[in-house]
């Protein structure tokens, strides 16, 4: 029981640093090679954030835990809108300039109704994890087409000072991606193992300790980089990432997982309550950051509180339930 807690414990700050690496490296190495900025935040950094998710989903497959998996992957959604931009909003109240920002907020909400319609009967087949995989290309497509189409974005000229401001040498860069890829699958097997062992211990549901305990630590990347940048007034990097993520969450780790392991048999729990209150956030963060009758979108401190305390709801409820 030590040795699973230690394990948690090193593979969370392992994977926090590993992670951050990596997608400091793919950033500075995709700016060498002449990769336009809004590219660069929309799928190295928006994207890359998800990486742990992605590592420790596809690890946790492999291990013979889809529903640690599918825990991890949705209640990332949830700890990104309801913890990570409620504490970024009280941070800085946060003004949504960006398009592709607005534009993606819809994106998302149709690819969360489209995962529930997938795991309605209770399954997540192969096939309809390929279906994920196969969105998580189109969305990268999608990605790529706007941003060649739309270089003056505010996320490219926010993405743009970042990359002047952290300067790195092409052989540094592909070093730390090298390094953080290494270390991220390392550390994300250190850490599956653990939570695996300490749910079996107290006799926790994988989906539990997916939802909650994997979930927030494999989402501390975003939450630093989304506080950092809403400090910065970076609004459109901070909201950013965390619908980058989400969208990637769904998709790829979500799909990634169930192509190595389908997932049978879902806890009808998770429809009912989990993706429910994924569901309900998503719809409230489109309606703050979208905004309505010609408002300009905004996340302000009231804002933050009202995502902060949902995801404390949430969050007790279920500790409630265990003990």
């Amino acid at each position: 029981m030590l040795l699973a807690s230690l394990a948690i414990i090193g593979g969370f700050v392992l994977l926090v640093w590993s992670a951050d690496k990596f997608v400091d490296g793919a950033a500075a190495t995709a700016r060498h090679l002449g990769m336009p900025s809004l590219l660069i935040g929309m799928v190295i950094v928006g994207f890359g954030t998800s990486a742990p998710e992605m590592v420790v989903s596809a690890m946790a497959a492999i291990d013979g835990a889809p529903m640690l998996a599918l825990g991890n992957a949705f209640g990332s959604n949830i700890v990104n809108i309801g913890l990570i931009l409620g504490v970024a909003a009280l941070v800085a109240p946060m003004l949504v300039h960006s398009k592709i920002v607005r534009k993606e907020l819809p994106l998302l909400t149709g690819i969360v109704l489209f995962s529930g319609v997938l795991m309605w009967d209770g399954n997540l087949t192969r096939i309809e994890s390929l279906l994920l995989v196969g969105g998580f290309f189109a969305l990268i497509g999608w990605s790529v087409y706007s941003a060649l189409r739309d270089r003056r974005d505010t996320l490219a000229k926010e993405t743009e000072q970042e990359l002047i401001e952290h300067p790195m040498t092409l052989g540094r860069a592909i070093t730390w991606i090298v390094v953080g890829l290494v270390l991220l699958i390392a550390s994300s097997r250190l850490l599956v193992w653990g939570a695996v062992e300490v749910a079996h211990f107290f006799g926790i549901s994988d989906l539990i300790v997916g939802l909650t305990i994997v979930a927030l630590g494999t989402s501390l990347p975003e939450l630093a980089a989304s506080v950092i940048a809403a400090r910065k007034g970076e609004h459109d990097i901070a909201i950013g990432n965390v619908v980058g993520s989400n969208m990637f969450n769904i998709l790829a780790v979500a799909g990634i997982a169930g192509v190595i392991m389908p997932v049978e048999g879902i806890e009808s729990a998770f429809m009912s309550r989990d993706f429910v209150v994924m569901l309900a956030l998503t719809l409230l963060l489109f309606v703050m950051a979208v905004g309505l009758r010609g408002r300009q979108g905004r996340i302000g401190r009231r804002e933050g509180a009202v995502l902060l305390l949902a995801y404390v709801a949430y969050n007790s409820y279920l500790v409630a339930g265990v003990l």
